[in-house]
């Protein structure tokens, strides 16, 4: 399957970086299955960093061998427990078993404001799944381990736009 990766850069050879923020898996090198949200994700890094041009790294992924010989998670809906393990790596404060693959939801800056007022105590889980039960979630990878980089083959980048720097 073909899984995509927006930075400012091509990333021809992906590899686990040291996080200083909290992010919905930990740290890790993240993916998608939709093209879309790789560009919408290129631009914020890009205006993150203000460096860069918003640029898409296509990856083939060999899911059937990383099925076989990886530690999974996977979250098939945002529910209660995928709202915890977020808030808990958001924190930092993570300390359950450590996955190679973590597949979900995306928390990303449409459903932000939510996950937020959860993480710190405003809604209940209850009240944040019913405010996010209508919205449409684009997937993520994370891949958090050098074995799990190991299933993925760099295939082409792209420029998806113009970085927006001031």
């Amino acid at each position: 399957m073909l899984l995509y990766h927006g930075s400012n850069t091509t990333v021809e050879q992906p590899r686990l970086l040291k996080q200083t923020r909290g992010l919905d898996f930990g740290a890790g090198f993240y993916l998608t299955s939709r093209i879309e949200q790789a560009v919408k994700f290129s631009g914020n890094v890009c205006r993150r960093f203000n460096f860069g041009t918003p640029t898409v790294s296509v990856y083939e992924f060999d899911e059937t061998s990383a099925e076989q010989k990886l530690e999974i998670l996977r979250f098939t809906k945002a529910d209660e427990l995928w709202l915890d393990f977020i808030k808990n790596h958001r924190l930092k404060t993570y300390s359950g078993k450590q996955y190679d693959l973590i597949i979900g939801p995306v928390a990303d800056d449409d459903v932000l404001p939510t996950i937020l007022a959860f993480v710190i105590g405003q809604l209940t889980a209850e009240a944040a799944i019913i405010t996010l039960k209508p919205r449409q979630f684009p997937d993520q990878y994370c891949l958090a381990s050098n074995n799990a980089l190991s299933f993925l083959e760099f295939k082409e980048s792209f420029q998806s736009g113009r970085a927006n720097n001031g």
